[in-house]
């Protein structure tokens, strides 16, 4: 029972403690979240939070898109 006396009904925070925003996205690339939400994070309610929580899934992919590498630089020469 004093266990449960500890227990908070709150949603963690996504950090990873990998804290670089992409210079683009401008998201963290730990995280997923932007500079805005994680500054506001701990003032945000249960429901604001889970709704970040359900759209860090889909910002992943802003991070992952090619952006041509070495075949890309070598058609610019």
């Amino acid at each position: 029972m004093a266990n449960e006396l500890w227990k908070r009904d709150e949603v963690e925070s996504p950090c990873v403690k990998i804290c670089v925003v992409h210079p683009t996205a401008r998201i963290c690339t730990g995280c997923l979240r932007s500079i805005e939400e994680i500054g506001i994070w701990s003032r945000l309610s249960p429901a604001a939070r889970r709704a970040v929580m359900a759209d860090l899934p889909a910002r992943k992919e802003l991070l992952t898109k090619r952006r041509g590498g070495r075949k890309a630089r070598l058609a610019k020469e």
